[in-house]
């Protein structure tokens, strides 16, 4: 508040008019010099008179609090690996579009466990919020399709604070990110497995083309029907190492892509009358009859021809090949109102013990080592068909008893 002094001016006018009379009716010059004297003595001795004035207050704005959460959501939107920004609490409070696509959109504020259930990420984040500290594990995700990621938490340095900020008051952030491992955890497998199984299928074949080798280079030098019938043998050696490179090249190829569903309609009712029309020469040579079982009308899905084509080649050729003994083998195609599409391939032979059911689908597996090889087989068909299925997000379903046949159904 501002104060502003005003003197009493009627009486200084007062006291200013009996000095001047008292100089004008003739008075000493003692006499006005005592009146001017007392006149400024009054003047000094009377207080003035005070009155105060307001002034309008100045209110100071407050600084607008900083929230870092857009900045920090702008940045990791531009990333291509998922991220999420996690509250002190481990709830969401913001995923970027990788995070949506790997793992679907999760409400701003849910708590992590919504989304992510491992008890190891779930302890991981705990013990990060709990000590400020780093930390990461590898984590594998099976559905959709087979994943390997390499997750880390560690906490945002905002360099945001006040300097009379107690501890308790600021809040933290922390950034969760996912690296993607799978495509080196991939290739470490692939090496193994080749080492592994493959160098062993191609060691047998690659020694006889070389025992027939020296022999016709040998005793068999100047024998023609021991080098037609040793070349005919070699020439079947050399095709089997070519189907179990061409299959292990599929396998790989196959892989790289398992984690893109296709997107692309497919009829399934003309394509599985293409793979019987194309088997047909192989039954006939077995002795066995293909017969489909196909509805009326268009019976699409979403997936890839190409791919289809081979499961379905796979599938009812195993057929052929392992349940011949039936002489029939049938293909049903399956659509209901309310029921997911299927395709069962259906065969009369041997069966298959439920002991070895299970791993079927594993590369180089074989029920019977001697009977897949005088087959012609490579143990990967049905690695093929497991990966071209997990892609086009399909189940593939194996029935057997021994006695009484086989039937493997594709449920898309």
């Amino acid at each position: 508040m501002v104060v502003r002094a005003r003197q009493e001016r009627p009486l200084l006018l007062l006291l200013t008019l009996v000095a001047s009379l008292a100089l004008l009716a003739g008075m000493a010059w003692p006499g006005v010099l005592a009146g001017w004297l007392l006149l400024i003595l009054v003047v000094v001795a009377r207080k003035p008179a005070v009155l105060p004035v307001e002034e309008p207050e100045v209110v100071e704005e407050e600084e607008p609090v900083f929230d870092p959460l857009p900045q920090v959501a702008a940045t990791l939107g531009a990333l291509d690996i998922p991220a999420f920004v996690l509250g002190q609490d481990a709830s969401v409070l913001f995923q970027n579009k990788a995070a949506e696509k790997a793992f679907g959109a999760l409400p701003t504020g849910s708590h992590l466990s919504a989304k992510l259930r491992s008890p190891g990420i779930l302890d991981m984040v705990r013990e990060t919020i709990a000590t400020d500290e780093p930390n990461q594990i590898e984590h594998s995700e099976r559905l959709p399709s087979e994943r390997v990621y390499m997750l880390r938490v560690a906490p945002i340095d905002l360099g945001q604070r006040a300097p009379e900020t107690p501890d308790d008051e600021v809040q933290k952030f922390y950034l969760l990110s996912f690296k993607d491992i799978s495509e080196l955890r991939r290739i470490d497998r692939m090496r193994s497995d080749f080492v592994a199984n493959a160098s062993h299928e191609l060691r047998t074949p690659l020694a006889s083309l070389r025992g027939f080798i020296e022999t016709l280079q040998g005793p068999a030098r100047s024998d023609p029907a021991a080098q037609e019938r040793f070349l005919a043998i070699m020439f079947d050696q050399a095709t089997r190492m070519s189907r179990l490179v061409d299959d292990l090249m599929s396998l790989s190829r196959l892989e790289l892509k398992s984690h893109i569903a296709p997107d692309q309609t497919v009829d399934l009712r003309p394509l599985i009358g293409h793979v019987r029309d194309a088997l047909l020469p192989l039954a006939e040579d077995l002795g066995v009859e293909i017969r489909t079982h196909l509805p009326e009308g268009k019976v699409e899905v979403l997936g890839d021809r190409d791919e289809l084509v081979q499961v379905f080649e796979n599938l009812i050729e195993n057929a052929c090949k392992y349940g011949q003994e039936g002489k029939f083998v049938d293909v049903y195609l399956k659509k209901g109102p309310s029921k997911p599409v299927e395709v069962s391939v259906v065969d009369q032979g041997p069966g298959i013990p439920a002991e070895h059911v299970p791993r079927l689908t594993e590369r180089f597996y074989r029920v019977s080592v001697a009977d897949s090889r005088s087959k012609k087989g490579t143990g990967l068909g049905l690695a093929i068909v497991k990966h071209i299925l997990t892609r086009h997000r399909a189940r593939l379903i194996v029935k057997s008893e021994v006695g009484k046949g086989s039937e493997f159904t594709v449920r898309f």
